[in-house]
């Protein structure tokens, strides 16, 4: 059986949450948050090889 058209629906990661952290110094008492804002998530990467004749492994 030859497939050469398949749907593939991808899902990246969410990325994380960041840090929640304050400011510390030594003489202001209260600094100020310092957290970061988290990454952005996880790269998808799709790869055509020329070898490959048909898409029957991703067939339903």
């Amino acid at each position: 059986m030859f497939v050469d058209r398949v749907q593939i629906e991808l899902h990246a990661g969410k990325g994380g949450d960041g840090c929640t952290s304050f400011r510390r110094e030594k003489y202001v008492a209260k600094g100020g948050p310092d957290g970061g804002d988290g990454g952005d998530g996880g790269s998808i990467i799709l790869e055509a090889r020329t070898g490959v004749n048909s898409l029957s492994a991703f067939a339903n």
